[in-house]
């Protein structure tokens, strides 16, 4: 009988770990295609080819990436302070990932704890999608292995069709002229759409447009997303429109 129950258990967990990597690929997979759009309005914005390169390599954090050449894109090298401002505050997200993942990474496997070096590649692929994945896990260890998988495919994906787009950008010259500028606003729009289930995470997002809009015309590029960010924070703080709230 207990023969039986540790095979059941053990064939539960092979289960578990082989739909984390199917997951990790796919979500991976899925995500790194942003590349090609990221690439290709780095070099309209102003980068070449391996300035754009060396920026998906050293900062590896996709919504802050957009944020910064989409400000750069419209005020230019004026706008670098904004621009570095707006991509810093989104990437404070990933600090959270950070702590809220540490334990499942430094959960000792295989009888050793993680190494400063695997610690260290770790932090570099704590992202939404190698977090989300992860959480999306029934235990901890498909919850590494999917951490793992969905970091490293992203990763390797990601470099590589961010270099496609750049040339591709570079050979294109004026992108605006096919549409490519409005690639971030409809990759952001891609990635908030299914998290407004809620009311209060809709709120936020109508709230931070109307803010953003009526900043925009008053205020210098970049300047105006990092305004709207104070809504979030407000309703943040408050709890507001929250289901314990109304109840």
């Amino acid at each position: 009988m207990d023969e039986r129950a540790e095979a059941s258990a053990a064939a539960a967990v092979d289960a578990a770990r082989r739909g984390a990597i199917r997951d990790g690929f796919a979500v991976g997979i899925a995500t790194a295609v942003y590349g090609i759009s990221f690439g290709a309005l780095a070099v309209a914005a102003g980068l070449d080819v391996w300035q754009t390169c060396f920026l998906s390599l050293v900062m590896f954090t996709g919504g802050s990436q957009f944020a910064l050449v989409g400000v750069l894109a419209s005020g230019g090298v004026a706008a670098g302070g904004s621009a570095i401002a707006t991509a810093a505050m989104l990437g404070i997200r990933n600090v959270v990932y950070g702590m809220r993942m540490k334990p499942v990474v430094d959960a000792p496997h295989d009888g050793h704890r993680s190494s400063l070096w695997r610690t260290i590649a770790a932090a570099w692929i704590t992202i939404d999608e190698s977090t989300a994945v992860a959480l999306a896990q029934t235990d901890d260890r498909a919850a590494r292995v999917g951490f793992w998988v969905t970091g490293i495919v992203i990763f390797i994906g990601w470099n590589l069709t961010t270099f496609l787009g750049a040339l591709i950008g570079d050979a294109l010259g004026d992108t605006s002229a096919y549409g490519l500028d409005a690639a971030a606003a409809a990759a952001f729009l891609g990635l908030l759409w299914p998290r407004l289930k809620r009311v209060q995470a809709g709120a936020v997002a109508v709230g931070a447009a109307v803010v953003a809009t009526i900043a925009t015309p008053v205020l210098m590029p970049g300047l105006p997303v990092l305004v709207a960010a104070l809504v979030a924070v407000v309703v943040g703080w408050f709890d507001l429109f929250s289901r314990k709230r109304a109840a």
